[in-house]
C-alpha cells in the first residue's frame, strides 16, 4: 500500500512489480484490491501494475460534494502526473472504462493501449430504463413506512437488480447517477490508440452487445470474450482475464 495526495485527496493506491507502467482504473463500488490477484500476474511478467482506490472508494478520501466524469478524470490526470507516468498501458474495468476512455483522448500520446474491460461507455435510454426510472419514483413515495429501506433494497435486488444506487449513500447517489447519465457512444470513435476490448459472453450488467458496439466505435481495436464470463472479471476470473491482457500486451 502507498499513499500519495491529490488535488487535496489523500490517495490510498498499490503498486506490483517493475518495468512498463499499467495503470488500471477500477469499476464503481470497487477498489484496489479486488484487482490484486490480477496485477500480481501481469506485474510477473515485467510490468509494474499501478492500482488506485479512486476518490470515494476503497481507503481514499470521500467525496465533499458530487462529482461528474469529467471531475474524475481531471483528478486521474493529475493522479498520472504525480506519478510520472510516462508511456503507460491504461485499462478501465466498467465505471473505469468510460474513464479511461475519455482518458485516451485527451492523452494518445501518453497511452501506448488502451484495454476496455465490461466498460460502462454506452448509457443509451430504452423503454426498460425508463420503465425502471419509474419504479423507483413510485418506491420513493412509500418513505415513511416502517421497513422502507428493507422494501426499497428488496425491489432493488429482486425487480430492478443490476443498479448500484441504492448501495450508495450520500454524495455518491448524486455521483453515481452523474455517471449513468452520460452516454459515450459518440466519444469511442476519437479514440485513435490501439485498444482491446474484452468482454465476458454473460455479462448482465453491461452486456456484450454493448462490447461489439466499442469494437466497432473504435477503428484500431479488436474484442477479445471470455465465454460464460460475468461482469466482474476481476474477481469470478482473475487467471483468464489477466492472460488475456498480457496476450495483448
Amino acid at each position: 500500500m502507498a499513499e500519495i495526495t491529490v488535488n487535496g485527496f489523500k490517495t490510498n493506491y498499490q503498486v506490483f512489480g517493475e518495468g512498463k507502467p499499467l495503470l488500471i482504473l477500477h469499476g464503481w463500488g470497487s477498489n484496489s484490491e479486488r484487482w490484486q490477484i490480477v496485477a500480481e500476474l501481469i506485474s510477473q511478467k515485467g510490468f509494474k501494475v499501478i492500482v488506485p482506490d479512486l476518490p470515494g472508494f476503497g481507503k481514499s478520501d470521500a467525496l465533499p460534494h458530487p462529482w461528474n466524469l469529467n471531475k474524475y478524470v481531471a483528478w486521474t490526470e493529475q493522479f498520472i502526473k504525480e506519478l510520472n507516468l510516462n508511456e503507460y498501458y491504461l485499462l478501465g474495468h466498467s465505471f473505469g472504462g468510460a474513464l479511461a476512455s475519455k482518458i485516451a483522448v485527451k492523452h494518445a500520446q501518453d497511452i501506448k493501449k488502451l484495454f476496455l474491460v465490461s466498460a460502462a461507455c454506452i448509457r443509451k435510454k430504452t423503454t426498460k430504463k425508463s420503465f425502471l426510472a419509474k419504479i423507483s419514483k413510485i418506491i420513493k413515495l412509500f418513505y415513511f413506512l416502517p421497513y422502507y429501506n428493507f422494501f426499497r433494497k428488496a425491489v432493488y435486488k429482486f425487480i430492478i437488480r443490476k443498479s448500484d444506487y441504492v448501495y450508495v449513500e450520500g454524495v455518491m447517489k448524486e455521483t453515481y447517477l452523474n455517471m449513468v447519465s452520460e452516454d459515450l457512444s459518440l466519444h469511442l470513435s476519437f479514440i485513435k490508440i490501439p485498444t482491446v476490448v474484452i468482454w465476458g459472453d454473460k455479462d448482465s450488467s453491461t452486456p456484450i452487445e454493448d462490447g461489439h458496439v466499442i469494437a466497432k466505435q473504435i477503428k484500431n481495436s479488436k474484442i477479445v470474450v471470455i465465454p460464460e464470463a460475468g461482469h466482474d472479471l476481476n474477481k469470478k476470473q482473475p487467471e483468464i482475464l489477466a492472460g488475456k491482457i498480457l496476450e495483448n500486451l
